[in-house]
């Protein structure tokens, strides 16, 4: 079990399969619902593990969120969309990244890690391209039917296990209610931002705290008439760099508890210096107390005066927007940089209902009430979501192979319920803190419960075999 900080190294490469992998029938069949970064990383494990499985992607690429204008229409990537978790911590576990990509990879960089990793562990015939997933629900047997549309029309058809992995950067989160008054001018999400050829001529106000916003208002001082950024919260911007280093990288070993990964993050944010003293909203929230933001454009933009900090909106009024404090600012395009929403519109609301994006998962992974349902990538690490999927996919591939044994159902919900609030406290009650999870953390106590698991299934094994005797 390691307890360092993950951290992926050209030696950790593993060499290209020589010999095809054939499924076993014997074993659950399984179904992978995208093929992004999550997906991939599942369909890899199912791969190597021998479990028949299909995965279904509705574009023709793999990589989802990471493709830019991706041609399955998912996707939020945008002209100036860089990682940012250093390479090393994001790559998966035996793939390291290029050792020639810089310190931040490029989305058009990631997109073909994501290919090369593909095309090196030889799975890519298993993913069924340019087929969308309608419909999943629960069989009276206890299976999973599935109903896909693609090239050859509609099917259905019949799995033991669904692993979901859809992703959570699709759904637009809009204002809700919308801001009174009207506005003349035109309106987009930022998941519908690619370039800034979209703000040249504008007068731009960009309204959130997150990355996403960061990155736009900084390109619209570089091409619109004016910018704005609009923020009703303070956020605590760090830089990607400290100590010339890339700041992810001064990482701490991996069995600390949080409070370690919150002074670190304190560290940064005091190093990095507060953004407040240049015009945005002071933090109300200490550092660690928030999702990190990072940008190493956002400082020059405000010290240049070409980006106008405002506090929240009070109501748009024609060709302006008028601010809490009273200021407005002429305006005839805003950018909603307001999050997203956890959706899953395959399935019906009585098999799955998800509020304010909460959805306690055991291990962010597994609903007790879903048995042969599994959720991939869905939380928000303090780090990158990549490896973190990877180490799911695994575990679950042990279930399905029976070397690994859960606890009993009552421990597995007084854990789910026990992680899930312990999380939320740690973070100011946001829809956006409702999946956080500590990197490091997360990968020792799944790698815990995956070798306490495979204990459990060996102790049963033992246990079959001597009452075989008996």
């Amino acid at each position: 079990m390691s307890l360092v900080a993950y951290m992926v190294k050209n030696k950790h490469r593993a060499p290209a399969p020589q010999t095809p992998v054939a499924p076993d029938p014997s074993l659950p069949r399984a179904c992978v619902i995208g093929a992004g970064s999550s997906g991939i990383a599942a369909a890899k494990a199912l791969h190597e593990a021998g479990i028949p499985f299909e995965c279904y992607e509705r574009g023709t690429v793999v990589g989802g969120n990471w493709v830019y204008d991706n041609p399955n229409g998912q996707s939020a990537c945008y002209e100036t969309l860089e990682i940012n978790t250093s390479c090393p911590r994001m790559a998966y576990s035996d793939f390291p990244m290029p050792a020639d990509y810089p310190a931040y990879a490029k989305h058009h960089q990631v997109a073909d890690y994501f290919t090369q990793y593909v095309d090196h562990f030889g799975f890519g015939d298993r993913i069924t391209f340019s087929t969308s997933v309608d419909h999943v629900t629960r069989n009276g047997d206890g299976t999973w039917l599935v109903t896909v549309t693609g090239p050859e029309g509609q099917r259905t058809e019949d799995f033991d296990a669904v692993l979901v992995a859809n992703g959570h950067h699709w759904d637009a989160r809009w204002p809700e209610p919308a801001y009174p008054g009207t506005f003349n001018g035109k309106q987009i999400h930022s998941h519908d931002y690619r370039n800034g050829d979209q703000l040249v001529g504008h007068d731009v106000v960009v309204v959130g705290a997150g990355n996403s916003a960061m990155d736009i208002a900084v390109a619209a001082t570089e091409k619109a008439r004016t910018a704005t950024i609009s923020q009703r919260r303070g956020q605590w911007v760090l830089r990607k760099f400290l100590f010339g280093r890339p700041s992810d990288q001064v990482a701490l070993p991996s069995w600390l508890p949080w409070w370690a990964t919150s002074a670190k993050l304190a560290v940064g944010a005091f190093a990095s210096g507060n953004v407040a003293k240049l015009g945005l909203p002071q933090p109300k929230h200490k550092p660690g107390q928030s999702h990190p933001v990072q940008s190493e454009g956002i400082r020059g933009a405000l010290k240049s005066g070409r980006l106008t900090p405002k506090p929240g909106i009070e109501r748009l009024d024609g060709d302006r927007v008028v601010f809490v404090d009273g200021s407005s600012v002429p305006a005839d395009l805003i950018v909603w940089a307001t999050g997203y929403r956890v959706s899953f519109p395959f399935l019906d609301p009585d098999v799955l209902s998800v509020k304010d994006n909460d959805l306690p998962l055991w291990k962010r992974t597994v609903h007790p009430d879903l048995p042969g349902l599994y959720f991939l990538g869905l939380l928000q690490p303090v780090g990158a979501v990549m490896p973190l999927a990877e180490a799911q996919s695994v575990w679950i591939t042990e279930q399905l192979r029976g070397t690994y044994a859960p606890p009993s159902d009552t421990e597995i919900r007084q854990q789910m319920v026990h992680d899930h609030e312990a999380n939320k406290k740690r973070f100011y009650s946001s829809a956006r803190h409702t999946m956080e999870v500590d990197f490091d953390h997360y990968l020792w106590d799944l790698q815990r419960e995956r070798k306490q698991g495979a204990a459990r299934a060996q102790a049963a094994r033992t246990t079959d075999r001597s009452s075989a005797t008996a």
